[in-house]
């Protein structure tokens, strides 16, 4: 879902990880991106919310995660204010720490630009023993 308050930028995609680091050449690069998360985690879990941007302006980027019933919000990040040139882009990174899911479920991660939503998308969230039930395994597709 996207609701373009400016035509101007637009959201090419968003990551889930568990760090970002900038290397030589201005070049980021991403640790353990997943899509979807298994409780219970382990007390010091971090993860970072990778947001690129294309297109011209100066913008104020928020990032949000709500329940799943939408009547919650588990974390919001500090507003970030960032800047794309003409034609240019720029990568917007929220970090999350000690973050708590409560239960498993469709928790839904919010950009919102400008305090308007720009773009939702569903992060899922599981327990151990269901994933084990359902036959998980670590092979890479």
């Amino acid at each position: 879902m996207s609701t373009e308050p400016n035509k101007k930028l637009q959201l090419v995609y968003t990551l889930f990880c568990e760090d970002v680091r900038l290397e030589a050449g201005n070049k980021l690069s991403f640790m353990g991106v997943f899509q979807n998360i298994l409780l219970p985690l382990p007390p010091w879990f971090k993860f970072a919310v990778v947001n690129h941007w294309e297109g011209q302006g100066s913008y104020l980027s928020e990032v949000r995660i709500l329940t799943p019933d939408r009547q919650q919000p588990i974390v919001v990040s500090q507003p970030t204010r960032f800047e794309i040139a003409s034609g240019g882009f720029a990568d917007n990174i929220s970090f999350f720490v000690n973050v708590t899911f409560p239960k498993s479920g469709r928790y839904v991660v919010q950009t919102l630009i400008d305090s308007n939503l720009f773009n939702e998308q569903g992060l899922f969230v599981s327990d151990v023993s269901e994933a084990e039930m359902l036959g998980a395994s670590e092979a890479v597709n």
